[in-house]
């Protein structure tokens, strides 16, 4: 490259020259990146991203957020609006008279009436004997038979209820620690599908980005090839008019640059 300007002794001349090997290299550097730029720049590899779909991976195909209880809501239900009076009844009821307990109470007096049946059968058999089974004796005797067996039955009744009085305190802790296990999950669960929708949204619009940005992020590329070439010093001299043109080369700090442009 040159540039020339007439002074009162001749023509001053400018020339920036790179070393032969150095602009050789260069022509074939642009023509090649040109050519991939042409092949790349219309077919970006990001056309067939598709977003990830965070709230189907979280909620199901066809729900979002909103289609689910709020977190406030969820901690009234199970913290904020629980009468822990009324449900410590409900777990009593279902421990200590539930209908197993009843059931087991039931048994155990079909049980003892085999055996005052045994009892009663003693008794009449000995007031026969001395005519005494119309007495009032006899009626006062089965009637003692039948406290002790309803008194046996009152005593097996009242020891299994106290003894699952324990089980029903233990009931009522664990539903307590269950509700509040359950909306502390559910806290969590709502920071996470936060945190990781911020971070895929986030994700999906730099690939549409890099997508809409891929003919400029091509032709970068022929931009750095372009300019590549830099760091050459350039020579200033006179020359008679009648003189001939000379050239300077300087391919000073230019092999490195242009060695790193290779191996991008």
């Amino acid at each position: 490259m040159g540039g020339g300007g007439k002074g009162s002794s001749g023509t001053t001349k400018t020339t920036v020259r790179y070393a032969p090997y150095l602009e050789d290299a260069h022509e074939y550097l642009l023509d090649t990146t040109k050519s991939y730029v042409e092949d790349l720049k219309d077919t970006s590899p990001l056309s067939a991203f598709t977003a990830i779909p965070v709230d189907v991976g979280f909620f199901g195909t066809g729900y979002i957020l909103g289609s689910f209880p709020s977190l406030y809501d969820m901690y009234g239900k199970f913290v904020a609006g629980l009468d822990i009076d009324v449900l410590f009844d409900q777990i009593y009821e279902d421990t200590v008279n539930s209908a197993a307990v009843d059931d087991l109470v039931a048994s155990e007096s079909d049980d003892l009436d085999d055996l005052i049946d045994a009892d009663k059968l003693e008794l009449e058999a000995g007031m026969h004997d001395i005519n005494a089974i119309n007495s009032s004796a006899f009626i006062i005797g089965k009637s003692l038979i039948e406290a002790k067996k309803v008194q046996a039955v009152s005593k097996f009744s009242a020891t299994t209820r106290v003894a699952l009085i324990p089980t029903a305190t233990e009931r009522f802790g664990k539903h307590l620690e269950w509700n509040r296990g359950a909306i502390s999950l559910y806290g969590e669960v709502m920071k996470l599908f936060f945190t990781v929708k911020t971070s895929v949204d986030k994700y999906n619009y730099d690939m549409a980005v890099a997508d809409v940005l891929w003919p400029f992020t091509v032709l970068d590329f022929e931009r750095a090839a372009v300019g590549c070439l830099n760091g050459a010093t350039t020579s200033t001299s006179k020359q008679s008019s009648g003189g001939g043109a000379g050239w300077l080369g300087s391919a000073l700090g230019v092999a490195g640059l242009f060695a790193t442009v290779f191996n991008m």
